[in-house]
């Protein structure tokens, strides 16, 4: 697979006119005291993190920027979250079913979906649970790399009150400079529980000896 060189960037406004969704949104945001900043990644095909993540209302306020922002997110959840009488809500809101159980390479079946998509926009919070823990899942990262599209950093910061767009970088051949970079920005953002904010870290990180 060839490898695009590892850029960031900021992205440059994109001139729309705002949907009531996107109004009602913003409107909310600002309401709640939330500062939006950054605008919709300009990708048609992109992986998203979400981070930090901390609390159960990270999803709902991440969402609800998402939309403010006016990006058709899609999100993996377990098939159990699919269920009636919320599954049609959780599908409406972008979700995708996931069973977890189910045997397979789950980041090359994801890959294949962004080479069939036309446009597939995919939030991943890569710490994958509320608890505290030592490493990030690299799911994020894998899957970009074998789909070949850019990873995009988003972000709520409870500390200043403040959420969105940052920029984007393209995977490389070079795990641990990519992730130097991905922690250099989030460094300064904090959780809604700060004490659950694990190291920004992949544990393939540790296993291949690249300690920084």
């Amino acid at each position: 697979m060839v490898h695009r060189r590892c850029v960031m960037r900021q992205f440059m406004p994109r001139a729309a006119d705002p949907t009531v969704l996107q109004r009602f949104s913003r409107w909310l945001l600002a309401r709640c005291g939330w500062r939006l900043e950054g605008d919709a990644p300009p990708f048609d095909r992109c992986v998203v993190i979400a981070a930090p993540h901390t609390s159960n209302w990270d999803f709902p306020w991440m969402l609800l920027m998402a939309f403010a922002l006016g990006m058709p997110v899609r999100w993996l959840g377990k098939h159990t979250l699919f269920r009636w009488p919320f599954g049609g809500v959780m599908r409406a809101l972008g979700g995708i079913a996931v069973e977890r159980s189910k045997k397979g390479d789950r980041v090359q079946r994801i890959a294949e979906t962004f080479r069939q998509s036309a446009a597939l926009t995919l939030l991943v919070p890569p710490e994958g649970t509320r608890s505290r823990s030592e490493h990030w899942r690299s799911g994020f990262y894998q899957i970009a790399r074998a789909a070949e599209v850019p990873i995009v950093f988003s972000y709520l910061d409870f500390g200043q009150r403040r959420g969105g767009i940052g920029p984007a970088l393209w995977p490389s051949d070079d795990m641990a400079s990519d992730m130097d970079q991905i922690r250099a920005f989030y460094a300064p953002m904090t959780g809604l529980f700060p004490e659950l904010s694990g190291p920004v870290r992949l544990r393939e990180e540790d296993d291949s000896g690249g300690a920084r």
